[in-house]
């Protein structure tokens, strides 16, 4: 089995899942416990803080665990948004491919009277830092644009849009849950005011999370009932999976350029062999992409039949976003960089990991070839395609 769908989530490391078990057999008070037992868990708890804190360069009391990177956008838009409303300023900027924890915030905040704008990513998947600042009016109130897309793996031009949000005096959110762990993200190069992250897209565990969210930021609570997390987060912290989580992060980030570096060289493999394939073309820009993410359309195919069948072939990939894998709409993703919908139904991501040899990309390649030859061969678009009854779009 070759599992390329890390984007969706990553297996737990070793450290990890030792660290989690740890902590269950001799960690399990409450951290808001008086007693030694309570106590030595908030040691723990704040630890696993004070690492986190240090990976993105930033404070311990700057950051909130949450249960995942959904809950912290939800919380970090929602934020910025009951700021803005009291000082009269209703209209927040993101992007038209954002993840559906951000979009679906902001529609939420559209039926409140916000007013959304949601800026063009152009064909190569990337943000202009320039039209970002042209959105800016005397009512913005907060920009959220990812850090990098879960689809197409492209990064965004952060640092550049951050110093714009500086100047301008607007707070910046960035969803960070593909891109920490991965790539270097740090607050005081980035200028970003909040940010999300999420434990199992490197190497943690799932249920667990956190927010960054910058000194002197009024938190929005979305759980009331207790004081935990100095009452932003109400509810009894996930001990053993905040420690597990502090202790992936630390892993990924010491490891981070040799990964990188090894998996580049993977992906840029990847990516040469399926452009071999007639009629195809890799979504978002070649260079300027997470290390482990392969993007591709393939026209004349429908990408829920690719899967199944790479599947079969012991290959376990995506289409798109995990959140949406059970949908048959094509990716907003892919027509947000001007995929038609025919071509966008034919996509495949590939997202790697650390462990995928030379021998697994070659394998990969070998398989997506049979099956989208195969797949071609009684598709009836296909056909009309080939006679010259439609023209090719790829």
């Amino acid at each position: 089995m070759i599992y390329a769908d890390n984007a969706a989530t990553t297996r737990m490391s070793g450290a990890a899942i030792e660290t989690m078990l740890h902590h269950f057999r001799e960690t399990f008070g409450n951290p808001s416990s008086l007693y030694t037992t309570g106590q030595k868990a908030k040691e723990v708890l704040e630890e696993a803080r004070e690492q986190i804190a240090g990976v993105i360069g930033v404070t311990p009391g700057e950051i909130i665990f949450t249960s995942g990177g959904s809950e912290a956008d939800n919380q970090a838009i929602l934020t910025a948004a009951k700021l803005g409303e009291k000082n009269g300023k209703k209209h927040i900027i993101s992007t038209a491919f954002e993840h559906h924890a951000v979009l679906h915030t902001l529609n939420r905040l559209k039926e409140d009277g916000f007013e959304i704008t949601l800026l063009d990513v152009h064909t190569n998947g990337l943000v202009v830092p320039s039209e970002v600042e042209a959105a800016i009016r005397e009512d913005t109130c907060l920009v959220t644009i990812m850090y990098a897309n879960n689809e197409i793996g492209t990064i965004q031009p952060i640092r550049e849009i951050g110093e714009i949000c500086r100047k301008h005096g607007v707070l910046f959110h960035t969803d960070a849950v593909q891109a920490v762990g991965h790539i270097p993200v740090n607050a005081q190069t980035d200028h970003f005011d909040m940010l999300s992250a999420s434990a199992h897209k490197f190497h943690g565990p799932k249920g667990v999370g956190f927010l960054y969210v910058r000194k002197g930021i009024r938190v929005t609570n979305l759980i009331e009932g207790g004081a935990q997390e100095k009452g932003r987060r109400a509810g009894t912290e996930n001990v053993a999976g905040i420690a597990a989580m502090a202790c992936a992060l630390t892993d990924a980030v010491s490891a981070m350029d040799e990964s990188a570096r090894k998996l580049i060289a993977k992906r840029d493999r990847l990516i040469a062999g399926l452009q071999q394939i007639p009629h195809s073309e890799l979504n978002g820009d070649a260079a300027k992409r997470l290390p482990g993410n392969v993007n591709f359309c393939f026209e004349g195919i429908e990408g829920e039949s690719l899967l199944l069948l790479l599947d079969d072939k012991g290959i376990q990939a995506s289409s798109g976003s995990a959140c949406t894998s059970g949908s048959l709409d094509p990716s907003h993703v892919l027509l947000a960089i001007g995929r038609v919908h025919d071509v966008a139904h034919g996509s495949l991501r590939l997202s790697i990991g650390e462990d995928i040899s030379d021998e697994d990309v070659d394998e990969i390649i070998r398989s997506v070839k049979e099956v989208v030859e195969y797949l071609r061969s009684f598709s009836p678009i296909w056909r009309d395609l080939v006679a010259g009854k439609k023209p090719f779009i790829l």
